[in-house]
């Protein structure tokens, strides 16, 4: 047995390695499963769609938001992981009174490396853990920003729109490209935006994610028509801009075609 402290602050002591873990947040499990750890895997979320095999044969125990606290202790873990954002507070509480659960804390690229330091350490995968973050830090080391900042909207939901806004994974990213977020002008880290406010919005560009909601090109049409008049809209990949595991190492790569592409349009 070992004590570690998750993102959170929170002291916990885990089997080291853990033989039995259960992972809450899809982005978490690729990077388990990035890491060489399918045996010791035995719970994921409905959520966990990567790899492909475990989403098929891994014991599902609900979703991020609507976990299914028997099951997950039916399961015997030796070590739950979870985030902070993307797991309700009320579940994390009654699995904590009854096994080791480590929380995640991601809000910018330098967490999103914390992170996965901290679980490869605990997973017995460590030196696996050194080589993932180099590798990504050298691929974001290499991305060029947009020459010229851009103000851009980055939607996550329809009915009612919303956006995303400030202290959130999804902005640190959207900075670091050169996009000024216009999100971030309203309270809340994803604000929902009346009519008039989505009337009034005025961006260069506006980002519509892949995830959580499908958008696709008749959102584009729809929400075109509904913001100020020369606002131009993009279909993007939201898992390379949300996920902050081994993902990670994909994003680099696409956000420079991205900005390639967007740059192309404005010439």
């Amino acid at each position: 047995m070992a004590w570690v402290s998750d993102q959170m602050g929170f002291e916990l002591e885990v089997s080291s390695p853990p033989k039995r873990i259960v992972s809450l947040v899809p982005s978490q499990t690729e990077l388990l499963a990035y890491l060489g750890l399918e045996k010791q895997v035995v719970g994921i979320t409905r959520f966990c769609i990567e790899p492909e095999s475990w989403f098929k044969q891994k014991a599902r125990i609900g979703g991020t938001k609507d976990l299914q606290i028997e099951k997950i202790l039916a399961l015997a873990p030796d070590l739950v992981l979870g985030n902070k954002e993307e797991n309700e507070k009320a579940a994390i509480e009654a699995l904590k009174k009854e096994v080791p659960v480590w929380l995640s804390d991601v809000h910018d690229l330098d967490s999103a490396l914390s992170m996965i330091g901290h679980v490869s350490k605990i997973c017995g995968k460590e030196e696996e853990g050194l080589v993932l973050q180099k590798a990504i830090q050298t691929a974001f080391a290499k991305l060029k920003p947009l020459s010229r900042p851009k103000k851009v909207a980055y939607f996550i939901w329809r009915k009612p729109w919303m956006l995303v806004g400030s202290n959130t994974f999804i902005d640190a990213m959207l900075q670091g490209l050169g996009f000024e977020n216009v999100g971030r002008q309203f309270s809340g880290r994803y604000p929902s935006l009346s009519d008039a406010q989505l009337s009034a919005l005025d961006a260069d560009w506006y980002l519509l994610s892949s995830e959580p909601y499908p958008f696709g090109t008749k959102h584009q049409e729809e929400l075109e028509a509904l913001v100020q008049p020369g606002g131009k809209s993009w279909l993007v990949d939201g898992a390379l801009f949300s996920w902050y595991g081994s993902r990670l190492l994909q994003s680099p790569g696409y956000f420079s075609r991205l900005l390639a592409q967007i740059e192309q349009a404005e010439a």
